[in-house]
């Protein structure tokens, strides 16, 4: 039966510029590849021995991308290895099999969000109503299944996002911060939900998962093993759980001993 690997990208697999926490001395940094460009310009990077990981990876396991982003800013991604048969967008919102959307899949997924949560313009409206445009530079509708802003994080008021998942939680969504985006995600909308759909329709029997967010200990959860980078959400909680290993390394260096850790996993399972 195939290994099935499922894995959050940014912060987790790819970097920004921001994001590569690259500590060690000028000489010994690692060869960068650029996986994403962005209007012309260099957006996110995996390192080169991280790229040949993955390589290795997607020859050996059904490896999917599981991402918070919305489709067009997936598809911006050119991650080495063969391309994903399988690929989870917007959440858990969009499963693309071979770059396209299954509509079957999108349409069960907003019929339950229309029973199980408040509308997205309720939650959008507060948002708009609540943040202070002193330190909100973006709002931003995902593929109508969620909000999120993007915000200056040394202005934002300490307790501000606390607030909002308190009030978010009444009403069936989560609040995650990440990086410069503050996401606001019903609660139904879960990666976790998508991976097993996939691993019902290739037959995987064993799961392995990696990310860094809130938006990700589900997606981690249901895996029968999971990695978490020493950066993150997840990390600045010390959230763990049983199967989950907590990973020292920050940055994109954390990126390349996931992958590391994915590709032994998958090998010892299979003959």
């Amino acid at each position: 039966m195939p290994v099935l690997v499922a894995s959050d990208l940014d912060r987790t697999l790819i970097y920004s510029s921001a994001a590569l926490a690259l500590t060690m001395p000028d000489p010994r940094a690692p060869r960068l590849l650029c996986v994403e460009v962005h209007e012309a310009k260099p957006l996110s990077y995996m390192t080169e021995t991280a790229a040949q990981l993955l390589t290795d990876l997607g020859d050996t396991a059904v490896f999917v991308p599981a991402t918070t982003r919305t489709r067009k800013q997936y598809q911006r991604i050119n991650l080495p290895g063969p391309p994903p048969a399988y690929a989870i967008c917007a959440n858990g919102g969009h499963l693309l099999v071979d770059g396209v959307t299954d509509e079957d899949w999108h349409a069960g997924v907003q019929a339950r969000l229309a029973d199980e949560c408040a509308p997205l313009a309720e939650v959008s409206e507060y948002l708009l109503r609540s943040a202070d445009p002193v330190w909100v530079r973006k709002h931003r509708i995902a593929e109508d299944l969620f909000a999120y802003l993007v915000v200056e994080r040394e202005l934002l008021p300490a307790d501000w996002v606390k607030e909002l998942a308190v009030w978010a939680e009444n009403r069936g969504w989560t609040v995650s911060l990440q990086g410069r985006k503050i996401y606001a995600v019903p609660k139904p909308l879960t990666k976790s939900a998508a991976v097993r759909e996939v691993a019902r329709r290739t037959g995987a029997e064993l799961t392995l998962a990696a990310g860094d967010s809130l938006l990700d200990a589900d997606l981690l959860l249901a895996a029968d093993r999971g990695w978490r980078p020493g950066h993150g959400e997840l990390a600045d909680t010390d959230w763990t759980a049983p199967q989950i290993s907590a990973l020292p390394e920050r940055g994109v260096l954390a990126g390349e001993r996931i992958l590391r850790e994915f590709l032994r996993a998958t090998r010892t399972a299979t003959p």
